[in-house]
């Protein structure tokens, strides 16, 4: 019984801390100075229960930003499993658009954490280098891009993502930004220098 007491209370507390991060996201996204008392009741949990979780402001803003970008750097794998690799990596692009865009809000409140943690790196900043690494280097093996991108050119290239106006016009301005970055990657790319072999192009 005490077993199953223990594991009750591991499932309630996971239920907790994941329901605080869900209503954390919409809130802050809205307003990066939403009260932590606002999630804390909108969430239907004690403010005790926040701090245990998220002991500041600064922690709950990182956690969130790191769990998503942590999911948008997973898609890069599931991608290349069912994508040949330059169409793995237009459209997991689009897929960071995508996040950049609808997290727009929530830029602010993750400037203010990163400005009292003592310079620390944007969360989930490791998992992002190693899916970009992975998608480049499945490209590299077939010839579909420049063989001299590092992730640290691609990150650079496509950093404009993040002062894209998350307007009507910004999908538009996204989608134009990923292709000019795409054809870039391709110049030079051996496989284009093959006889009979031809550009690939995005819609």
């Amino acid at each position: 019984m005490r077993v199953d007491k223990d594991a009750r209370l591991r499932s309630d507390a996971q239920a907790n801390r994941e329901r605080i991060l869900e209503v954390a996201l919409a809130e802050l996204t809205r307003s990066a100075d939403v009260p932590l008392s606002t999630i804390a009741k909108k969430a239907g949990v004690g403010q005790g229960t926040l701090y245990r979780n998220f002991p500041s402001r600064e922690a709950l803003v990182l956690e969130i930003y790191r769990h998503e970008m942590l999911q948008v750097a997973d898609i890069a794998a599931e991608l290349l499993r069912t994508r040949a690799p330059d169409e793995a990596l237009r459209e997991w692009m689009g897929h960071l658009a995508r996040f950049a865009m609808a997290k727009a809000g929530l830029a602010d409140a993750l400037h203010k954490a990163l400005s009292t943690t003592c310079g620390q790196k944007k969360p989930g900043h490791g998992q992002m280098t190693e899916a970009v690494a992975l998608l480049l280097k499945a490209n590299e093996e077939v010839g579909t891009i420049r063989p001299d991108v590092t992730t640290d050119d691609f990150l650079l290239a496509i950093s404009g993502l993040w002062q894209i106006s998350p307007d009507d016009q910004g999908p538009v301005r996204a989608r134009r930004l990923l292709d000019l970055v795409m054809d870039g990657l391709r110049v030079g790319a051996p496989a284009a220098a093959r006889p009979g072999s031809t550009p690939d192009t995005e819609s």
